[in-house]
């Protein structure tokens, strides 16, 4: 059986990182922590759980996943962000694919508990994440801070297993306010270095279908309350990025 790195990077996690080692007892051969350079005791917990903690600076989320790669001493890595633990289902399923290794990659569903409640509905679940991959078939892409994995070329396969990975965002409504805030910065300046500009529909008109899209046709009113929230959210978010962009665009964005 080949053995199975687990790479977490992390940013002051120290009410995550431990849920989140401990879900990886027995499958993973190896836990590596990528840090950028914690205040509080994430690194200390990651160590005392037993796992190697390696400092980086942080240069993005793109980039900070893909040298966390390199820190890795298998050829098969499970990416995990520190918010998240895997489910007994998928503890099983992971532990049937390193079996055989027959594929370049696999991938789960992630299901995500927003204020304590789990969510179903609002384009949220479930949530397909390629994450469990052979080093050098795969690498990090997309525009930060929405990283993916993407295959390095096109005659890759890959194979979706059962279960779940566990996903505990946000504690409060505010934390996710405060996120969306830094989140569309990052996403701005993404669109801006790469030459795009804001447009009526994209800043106006997007936001609404965001919402229309998530709270209806993906059910978000299913999820009650908190539904509501996370679709008015999300389709703020979407405007405020293009809001951002048009600032920088005009040179008049001030952090």
């Amino acid at each position: 059986m080949k053995k199975l790195s687990a790479v977490i990077i992390t940013y002051n996690e120290e009410r995550n990182i431990g849920r989140c080692i401990d879900s990886l007892a027995g499958i993973a051969d190896e836990v590596v922590v990528v840090d950028s350079f914690s205040n509080d005791r994430t690194a200390e917990i990651a160590r005392e759980k037993g796992a190697l903690v390696v400092e980086n600076p942080f240069g993005g989320y793109i980039e900070q996943k893909n040298f966390a790669i390199t820190m890795a001493s298998y050829e098969y890595i499970l990416s995990l962000d520190a918010d998240e633990a895997l489910d007994e289902e998928m503890k099983k399923s992971v532990l049937e694919a390193k079996q055989s290794w027959n594929y370049s990659a696999y991938s789960f569903n992630r299901l995500t508990n927003y204020c304590g409640r789990w969510i179903y509905h609002c384009g949220w679940y479930p949530d397909r994440k390629l994450r469990l991959f052979h080093r050098d078939k795969c690498e990090w892409g997309g525009l930060n801070p929405h990283d993916k994995l993407v295959f390095k070329t096109s005659d890759e396969n890959s194979c979706h297993l059962p279960g779940n990975i566990l996903h505990y965002s946000y504690y409060t409504i505010e934390e996710h306010r405060k996120q969306t805030e830094r989140f569309t910065t990052i996403a701005a300046k993404a669109l801006f270095q790469k030459g795009k500009k804001n447009s009526f529909i994209k800043r106006y008109l997007n936001p609404i279908a965001k919402f229309l899209k998530d709270y209806l046709f993906n059910l978000g009113f299913l999820d009650g309350k908190y539904g509501w929230v996370i679709c008015t959210i999300s389709a703020r978010a979407t405007y405020l990025k293009y809001f951002k962009l048009a600032q920088m665009n005009k040179g008049a964005w001030n952090e």
